[in-house]
C-alpha cells in the first residue's frame, strides 16, 4: 500500500506487519487489480489480490479508502468499464458484510510481479478455505467429496475430490454422461449415502443430522426410475407421500387438484400401473412437488419424455425459483436443454470440470454449444493440463472481457472448481424469459433468515402421519392382491391336513409270504379249533395277525417265500414246520428237558425286509403282539395262568403318553412351530426387497421415513396375517385332527404366536441383507432344512453328536419345540424350566433379529 498522505502514520506499521511485494507498474496490473488516485497527495495505488497473507489488513485498508473517498474527490478506474466498477463496489460491500458477521475472510494471494507476467510464469494455485457460515448460506455445498465402491485394494472411484456449490434460489443443472457419478452425488446430498471423506451442507445443515430436515420434508426427490407402487391409484400415491411429509388430508386434496390440472394427469382414481410412461413420470414429478419443498432434486426427469412435456417441466422449474425461495438441482445427459439453468456443473469421472452459467461457458470457450464446451473440458481433463476458469454464479458476466490466456488464476473452494475469486452473496440469478439472459435478483429475506436449527416444525415430522401412511400402504398391498392373500391363508391349512393324513399313521396292505406245512396245500384249508384243542396251532396263531395291516399269501416252500421277499412282492416270509403244533406242546410240557430238535421244530421262522425301517419294525411288533395274544388265549382256554405268556418285564401305564404312541404325537409340536415360523419367513423375506426394487423404499427414506418406522409398519401388518395363519394351524391341528393337548391352550397360543413373530423378524433380516429376491428365496429355503433337522422336530436331539447338540440348542426352534411338546403331551405349566426356556429363547431371538434388521437398514440407508 502506498498513499502519501498516510506515509508517516499507519502505513509504515502495516508494511512491517504485512510485507507486500513491490508494486507492479499500472500497465502490468491484472484486471482484478484496483487503482485509486488521491489528488491531495499524488497518485497512489491500493493493491488487492485474491490471497491476503494477513486477513485483518483488508478491512483496515477498506475503511481508510472509504474515509478518504468521502473527504477527497477520488476517481476509480478498474478494468475500463462501468460494469466492473459496480462489481468493485459489490466486492467492497461483500467484504464489509463478512467482517460485520465476524467471519474470517479468505486470504489474498501474493501479488503477481512483473517478472512473473513477462517471464510467462504463473504463481502456484493457492487453496482458500471457506467458512462454515458461508457454506450454510448456500442451498448445497460439497467440499472434497470422495466416494468409492468395491474392495479397498481395487476400488471403483465414483467421486474424486469433488467440490460443488448451489446457490439458493437457482436452478443447478448437473450434466454428465451415464456412470459419471451424478446419481451417487445426489444420493449423498439427500442423505441416502455417506461420503468416504469430505463434507456436505444442505440447506444450512448436514444431511442425516438432527434438525437438518434432510432427509425429510425440506427436500423433494425424483429419482431416475418411476419409484412408485403400481397398485396404487394417483390419489393413494399422493396421500401416501403427503402423510409422510406431515400434511393434512384436506391440504393434500387441494394440492392434488392443482397438480392434476398443472401436469395434465388423468383421473385421480387411475392406477399407476395403467398409466403410460410419460404419465407415470409426471406422477413421479408431482410427488416431488407435493409438499412444496425448499430444495427440489430431479435425477434425469426428462429421460423418455416427449419434447413438449420436457419444456413444460423446465418452464415450471424456472417459475418456482423466481422468488428465490426454491432451489432446483436437475441432472440430465441432454446437455443443450440445460441452457435454461442458472448454473450448470459439467461432471466427468467423478469430478466437476466447470461450474458456471451456460452463457459464460459459451463465451469463455468461444463455443456454439455446451456439448463443445464439455468436449474441450473433457480433453483438458484427459491431458491433465487444464486449469478451469470459473466465476461465481451470483453475478451477471455477459459484458465481462476475458484476459489473456497467460493471466494467473487462483483456486477457490467456495466456487467448487478452479476460477476467479468472487464470493457468493445474497443475490441470485433470475432468468429473463424475454431475452434469455440472466440478471441480478434478490431472494426474499425470509428464505435466508430460516435457519435449520430453529425450524423444528419443518424438520420433525409427526410419527402418526408416517405410521398411518406406511400401514395404509401395506394393507392396500394385501387388499389389491386378494388371490395371493387367499393362498397365504390356505397354505397352512393345506400343510396341516397333509401332515396329519400322511405322517404318523401305521402302514396298511403289507404282504407276508406264509409257508405252513401243517395245512393242506392243495385245498389251502387251515382249520382253527377252539377251546383247549391242541391241533393246528399255526392256523390259530395266524388268526391273531392284524387283518388291517397284514395281507397273508401262502407259498409251498420256504425258498419260494424268500424269493417273493427278494423280488419285492412281500415284506416278509413266515415258515411253520409240519410238526409245529406237537413240538410247541412238547416244549411247553418238557420245559428245560426239551431237546434242541423239539425247540427247533417249535419255532416260527421269519425273514423280513428291513430296507424300510418303519415297516420292518412295525411287522416285528405286530408278529410279537400276535404271539402274545395267541399264547394268552391258549393258556386261558386250557385253564392256565395267562401271565405265563408274558416276559418277566412288565410295562405299566406310562406317566406321559400311551403304550402305543404314534409318530404324529411326537412330531406335531415341532411341525406346528415349523409351519408358523417359515410361513412368517416367507411373508417378510421379500417385503423390503420388493419395495427396494420398485424404488419406493429409497424414496420413502428420502422423504424422512426411518428404518424403525418401516420395520414397525411391516411388523404390524404381517403380524395380523401371521395371527390368522396361527389360528388356522391350531384349529385344524387340535380340534379337527385331535392332536393331544394336555396343557394350557393359552400357553400354546402365545408360544406359537411368538414363534411366528420370530420367523417374521428372521425374514426381515433376510430382506434387509439380500439385494435380489432370488437371493432371499435361496437363503430362506437354505435355512429350512438345517433348522428342521437340528431342532429336534423329527428326531430327538439326544441322538445327535455332542457338538451338534450344542449347535441345536442355539437355534430358534429347538427349545421352543421342547417347550411346546412338554405343554401338549405332558401338560406342564410355565413354571417348568423346559417350558419357560422356550419362551425366553424365542423372545431373545426376536430381539436379536430385530436389532440386526435395524442395523442393516440403517447402514443401507446411508
Amino acid at each position: 500500500v502506498s498513499v502519501p498522505s498516510l506515509a508517516g502514520g499507519v502505513l509504515p506499521w502495516l508494511r512491517e506487519k504485512n510485507p507486500f511485494r513491490p508494486q507492479p507498474p499500472l500497465s502490468s496490473l491484472p484486471r482484478r487489480s484496483i487503482f485509486v488516485s488521491f489528488p491531495s497527495g499524488g497518485p497512489g495505488s491500493l493493491w488487492l489480490s485474491d490471497n491476503c497473507e494477513y486477513c485483518i489488513v483488508v478491512p483496515v485498508i477498506l475503511a481508510l479508502v472509504c474515509l478518504f473517498g468521502c473527504i477527497f474527490p477520488s476517481v476509480c478506474d478498474a478494468m475500463d468499464s462501468d460494469a466492473q466498477n459496480d462489481r468493485i463496489k459489490r466486492m467492497f460491500s461483500w467484504s464489509s458484510n463478512i467482517t460485520t458477521e465476524g467471519n474470517t475472510m479468505m486470504d489474498s494471494p501474493d501479488v503477481v510481479t512483473t517478472e512473473q507476467r513477462n517471464g510467462k510464469t504463473h504463481p502456484p494455485l493457492q487453496s482458500q478455505q471457506s467458512t462454515v457460515w458461508t457454506r450454510r448460506q448456500n442451498a448445497v455445498s460439497v467440499r472434497h467429496a470422495y466416494k468409492h465402491y468395491g474392495p479397498s485394494n481395487n476400488p471403483n472411484h465414483v467421486l474424486s475430490n469433488l467440490n460443488m456449490t448451489v446457490a439458493k434460489g437457482t436452478i443447478y443443472g448437473l450434466l454428465g454422461a451415464s456412470g459419471c457419478g451424478k446419481t451417487t452425488l445426489l444420493s449423498c446430498i439427500v442423505g441416502r449415502r455417506r461420503l468416504d471423506t469430505g463434507e456436505i451442507w444442505v440447506l444450512g445443515g448436514k444431511p442425516g443430522t438432527k434438525g437438518s430436515g434432510v432427509p425429510g420434508r425440506r427436500v423433494g426427490y425424483m429419482p431416475q426410475e418411476i419409484a412408485l407402487y403400481g397398485e396404487f391409484s394417483i390419489k393413494e400415491t399422493m396421500m401416501y407421500f403427503g402423510w409422510i411429509f406431515g400434511m393434512e388430508t384436506t391440504e393434500i386434496n387441494d394440492r392434488l387438484q392443482f397438480l392434476l390440472n398443472f401436469l395434465d394427469l388423468p383421473s385421480q382414481n387411475r392406477l399407476v400401473k395403467n398409466l403410460s410412461g410419460g404419465q407415470q413420470r409426471r406422477v413421479s414429478f408431482a410427488v416431488a412437488l407435493m409438499h412444496d419443498p425448499e430444495l427440489l432434486i430431479l435425477d434425469e426427469p426428462t429421460v423418455g419424455v416427449d419434447p413438449l412435456l420436457r419444456q413444460s417441466i423446465w418452464n415450471h422449474l424456472v417459475q418456482i425459483t423466481k422468488d428465490g425461495n426454491k432451489t432446483v438441482i436437475i441432472t440430465t445427459h441432454y446437455i443443450e436443454e440445460a441452457r435454461q439453468a442458472h448454473t450448470i456443473g459439467l461432471m466427468r469421472s467423478g469430478r466437476l470440470l466447470a461450474e458456471e452459467s451456460p452463457q459464460v461457458l459459451l463465451s469463455m470457450y468461444a463455443c456454439q454449444s455446451l456439448e463443445e464446451v464439455f468436449l474441450k473440458l473433457s480433453r483438458k481433463q484427459g491431458n491433465d493440463t487444464a486449469q478451469d476458469v470459473n466465476l461465481s454464479n451470483n453475478i451477471s458476466l455477459a459484458t465481462l472481457q476475458w484476459g489473456k490466456k497467460d493471466e494467473p488464476v487462483y483456486v477457490t473452494e467456495e466456487s467448487g472448481v478452479v476460477g476467479l475469486n468472487f464470493h457468493q452473496s445474497k443475490e441470485v440469478l433470475i432468468q429473463d424469459n424475454a431475452n434469455g439472459h440472466y440478471e441480478l435478483g434478490h431472494g426474499s429475506g425470509s428464505s435466508n433468515a430460516l435457519q435449520c436449527d430453529d425450524c423444528t416444525d419443518c424438520c420433525q415430522l409427526t410419527t402418526k402421519g408416517k405410521t398411518k401412511a406406511l400401514l395404509q400402504k401395506n394393507f392396500l398391498r394385501m387388499w389389491r392382491n386378494v388371490g395371493v392373500m387367499l393362498f397365504i391363508f390356505a397354505l397352512p391349512v393345506m400343510q396341516v391336513i397333509l401332515f396329519c393324513l400322511a405322517i404318523g399313521r401305521d402302514p396298511t396292505g403289507l404282504h407276508i409270504a406264509i409257508v405252513n406245512h401243517e395245512m393242506n396245500w392243495e385245498t389251502q384249508d387251515c382249520p382253527i379249533y377252539p377251546n383247549c384243542n391242541l391241533t393246528s396251532l399255526s392256523c390259530r396263531y395266524l388268526k391273531h395277525l392284524r387283518n388291517d395291516t397284514i395281507i397273508t399269501e401262502f407259498y409251498n416252500t420256504p425258498q419260494s417265500a424268500i424269493a417273493a421277499v427278494e423280488t419285492g412282492d412281500a415284506w416278509g416270509a413266515l415258515y411253520f414246520t409240519e410238526n409245529f403244533t406237537e413240538a410247541l406242546v412238547a416244549r411247553m410240557a418238557l420245559g428245560k428237558e426239551a431237546d434242541n430238535e423239539t425247540l427247533d421244530q417249535s419255532e416260527m421262522r421269519v425273514w423280513l425286509d428291513m430296507s424300510n425301517q418303519q415297516i420292518g419294525l412295525m411287522l416285528n411288533r405286530d408278529l410279537q403282539v400276535a404271539y402274545r395274544d395267541f399264547a394268552q388265549e391258549l393258556l386261558t382256554d386250557c385253564e392256565n395262568n395267562p401271565k405265563l405268556a408274558d416276559i418277566p418285564i412288565q410295562f405299566r401305564e406310562p406317566i406321559y403318553g400311551s403304550n402305543n404312541p404314534s409318530f404324529t404325537d411326537f412330531v406335531a409340536p415341532g411341525v406346528i412351530l415349523t409351519i408358523v415360523f417359515f410361513l412368517a419367513v416367507a411373508l417378510t423375506s421379500s417385503a423390503l426387497i420388493i419395495e427396494r426394487t420398485e424404488g419406493l423404499l429409497d424414496r420413502s427414506w428420502v422423504a424422512g421415513v426411518t428404518p424403525l418406522e418401516i420395520l414397525f409398519s411391516h411388523v404390524i401388518t404381517q403380524f395380523v396375517v401371521m395371527c390368522g395363519q396361527t389360528a388356522l394351524v391350531l384349529i385344524f391341528m387340535i380340534l379337527v385332527f385331535e392332536v393331544e393337548c394336555k396343557g394350557d391352550i393359552f400357553l400354546v397360543i402365545i408360544l406359537t404366536i411368538l414363534q411366528g413373530l420370530c420367523g417374521m423378524c428372521f425374514g426381515f433380516v433376510i430382506s434387509a441383507i439380500c439385494e435380489l429376491e432370488r437371493n432371499a428365496i435361496q437363503l430362506a429355503l437354505g435355512s429350512f432344512y438345517p433348522t428342521l433337522l437340528l431342532s429336534g422336530v423329527i428326531w430327538p436331539v439326544e441322538g445327535m453328536p455332542i457338538v451338534l447338540q450344542y449347535i441345536s440348542a442355539c437355534l430358534p426352534l429347538t427349545l421352543a419345540t421342547t417347550s411346546l411338546r412338554s405343554i401338549l403331551t405332558r401338560g406342564w405349566f410355565i413354571t417348568e424350566p423346559d417350558v419357560w426356556m422356550g419362551f425366553v429363547s424365542t423372545i431373545t431371538w426376536i430381539v436379536l433379529f430385530l436389532s440386526i434388521s435395524l442395523i442393516v437398514l440403517k447402514m443401507k440407508r446411508g
